[in-house]
């Protein structure tokens, strides 16, 4: 299988802020690839390419696509976020329950659900951090703010070195160094199941 390598993390143009008090994996800006495709055979879901060009993270729902339920796994299938759609009537909101090597933690880690037309809003359970998802409704160019307004990570479309454009389903990601990276990645996969694409 072809390596797809991602964008240097320092042509996206990114500005970000520290992070709050939360208790976060905080990490060195850096870039991933995704590709809106499960790796398995018949499957829903993504893949998350490194900066070397190998597989870090992968989604794989098993069911119909915008499934209610969704795991987020590292390379090896170990489990290290669920995704669960909550319904009610009209309002829907998606939550996330981080794993840890002791098991899944019983409180809700972050909860997204849709503000507007074109956004929607993450709250932080335990520290009261938000961030707003501008740009939710479009499927490859969107960007994930804090309260203050600035970026904490951008998404757009691959673009190869030689500057060709590729499909809507491979998307670069540009994490900023205040942002934990997990959190990102799984308000990625959060955007993808409001539009369906996993």
């Amino acid at each position: 299988m072809a390596k797809i390598q991602p964008l240097p993390a320092a042509s996206s143009p990114l500005s970000c802020s520290p992070s709050g008090d939360e208790p976060q994996i905080l990490q060195k800006q850096a870039a991933y690839t995704v590709w809106m495709k499960s790796l398995v055979f018949n499957g829903n879901g993504c893949t998350v390419y490194g900066a070397d060009g190998g597989v870090a993270f992968r989604v794989d729902n098993y069911g119909c696509r915008g499934g209610r339920e969704v795991f987020f796994m590292d390379r090896a299938g170990k489990t290290l976020i669920r995704i669960q759609r909550k319904s009610f009537g009209m309002f829907r909101r998606w939550e996330a329950c981080r794993y840890f090597d002791d098991g899944e933690e019983t409180r809700p880690w972050f909860s997204v659900h849709k503000a507007g037309k074109n956004g929607a809003a993450v709250r932080i359970h335990g520290c009261g951090r938000t961030f707003t998802i501008d740009g939710c409704a479009r499927k490859s160019d969107y960007k994930i703010t804090g309260a203050d307004g600035a970026v904490a990570a951008a998404i757009g479309r691959k673009q190869t070195a030689s500057g060709v454009v590729l499909g809507e389903d491979v998307l670069a990601l540009t994490v900023g160094s205040g942002m934990d990276h997990l959190l990102a990645l799984g308000l990625v996969v959060i955007c993808g199941l409001m539009n369906r694409c996993l």
